[in-house]
């Protein structure tokens, strides 16, 4: 059988993931998916969608999706789900998780690594953060939660942008773009997204999103949308490696006043020499041993000495994990690019140890 995706969907109280999960599970897109809902309160999936007795947790919707609560914890919800579809009592092609408005969803993605009964069942396939236009600023400034939420991003929609004006929306998606460089920034009215936009998006598929598009952190990512304002990190490309400013300070230069210099940062790194297996694979693991809380999202595409094919390495937290992908054709430029994602980054330990573990 093959492997169930798995979506989560992550932001703060209000921001409308409620709105949009109502969409995903009344909306007649001919798709069965299985919500789980991790969320209990005002916010809840309203009742009059959920017939349900007390009992049983898991609800049969009238467009073929399932719905159901997570009574224990997310892994026997999984293998439950699971175990019924196998015995044909349920019908889903995927998974959509719902966390808690506060939740850090860096744990929820390790149970898709970590637990072997999950991962013989599912495959992760993104985490998308909603962003709330109206209240984002003052909870990215006051809260680490939200600023999380932005950096394990493989895709964020902003809601409620008609309620602020262009230039709170600009310095907005500035802002994100900084902590996160890697996940395209869509708006979202009221839920309405495309549901092409929040499935099967493949953000921890290990070959796909880096071979397709091998400018993975440039303006475009690859489908032809271009978010604008990707300025903000093209001093990035120009001297990667050797740059070692504050990562805001740059932005000045554009007239765009950071006052809070997140503690959620993004880092790019590049390098044309090849890189020692055996020393980038110690320091790696070094680092995560270390650093692994810290670190939110990190991905690359590696060239490794004595190899003729990409090596295509990302994690969560302590959890990493790489796989060979194409060989290099032979017109392409050998070079290795990585994105690092995460809290306070030691930026300078980083730069060094992989600059020392070049071959």
């Amino acid at each position: 059988m093959p492997l169930i995706p798995a979506t989560i969907l992550t932001g703060f109280l209000g921001s409308g993931k409620t709105t949009l999960l109502k969409r995903v599970l009344t909306e007649a897109h001919g798709q069965k998916i299985a919500v789980i809902e991790n969320e209990f309160g005002a916010e809840n999936i309203d009742h009059d969608i959920l017939v349900a007795d007390t009992e049983e947790q898991i609800i049969q919707m009238s467009n073929g999706c399932v719905c159901c609560t997570i009574r224990e914890d997310l892994r026997s919800t999984l293998a439950e789900l699971a175990a019924k579809r196998r015995q044909g009592l349920l019908d889903f092609e995927r998974v959509v998780i719902e966390t808690t408005g506060l939740a850090d969803p860096g744990p929820v993605a390790q149970t898709f690594f970590m637990d072997d009964e999950v991962a013989e069942s599912y495959l992760l396939d993104s985490i998308i953060t909603l962003v709330d236009a109206k209240h984002a600023a003052v909870q990215l400034n006051e809260r680490q939660e939200a600023r999380r939420q932005v950096g394990f991003a493989d895709q964020i929609f902003i809601s409620k942008s008609d309620l602020v004006q262009a230039p709170a929306l600009d310095a907005l998606s500035h802002r994100l773009k900084h902590m996160n460089p890697r996940a395209p920034i869509e708006m979202a009215h009221f839920g309405v997204v495309p549901i092409s936009r929040v499935l099967d998006l493949r953000g921890f598929n290990l070959n796909a999103k880096l071979d397709i598009d091998p400018d993975f952190l440039k303006p475009s990512d690859g489908h032809g949308h271009h978010h604008g304002h990707d300025h903000a990190h093209d001093h990035e490309h120009e001297h990667g490696e050797h740059c070692n400013h504050p990562s805001h300070r740059h932005g000045h230069a554009h007239g765009h006043h950071h006052h809070h210099d997140d503690d959620v940062k993004s880092f790019v790194y590049r390098a044309d020499r090849p890189f020692d297996p055996g020393k980038l694979e110690d320091f790696l693991g070094a680092m995560v041993q270390v650093y692994g809380p810290k670190m939110l999202r990190y991905k690359g595409v590696l060239h490794m000495q004595g190899s003729d094919r990409k090596v295509i390495f990302q994690g969560v937290h302590q959890l990493m994990g790489s796989d060979l992908g194409p060989e290099w054709k032979p017109d392409e430029v050998r070079q290795s690019r990585m994105v690092f994602i995460g809290i306070d980054l030691p930026r300078d330990i980083l730069i060094q140890g992989l600059e020392q573990s070049l071959a």
